[in-house]
């Protein structure tokens, strides 16, 4: 699947679970391990949990196996790994205090409402 595909996906996924905050954030030239990063916002450990559960279920639907699920069994923060891509679905407490956006420059803007 292409790269915007699956950000299409995700995004697709994140919205059926009413997450919130949703970013994305080119790090292609930023980090070895993945190109693009999608974070998200739960409002409950329940809800990150389940919101991570339902986009490696969704990717997996659509031929995409990921490549690991991580913290779902705490819920405070939730990376689903799917190679180039890898999708964070955290608590707005450990979302600020970790703030993966000011970690990898993120501007503010996204491909997807500069098109």
């Amino acid at each position: 699947m292409e790269m915007d595909q699956m950000i299409i996906a995700v995004r697709e996924a994140l919205d059926d679970m009413k997450a919130r905050d949703i970013v994305e954030i080119d790090v292609t030239n930023k980090s070895t391990v993945t190109d693009r990063m999608v974070i998200a916002s739960g409002t409950s450990k329940r809800h990150v949990m389940s919101i991570g559960q339902h986009v490696q279920e969704e990717m997996k639907r659509q031929g995409v196996m990921p490549l690991g699920i991580e913290g779902v069994d705490t819920g405070e923060w939730v990376l689903v790994d799917l190679g180039d891509l890898v999708v964070h679905v955290m608590m707005p407490d450990a979302r600020s205090f970790y703030d993966l956006e000011k970690l990898w420059g993120f501007d503010g803007v996204t491909e997807s409402e500069t098109v």
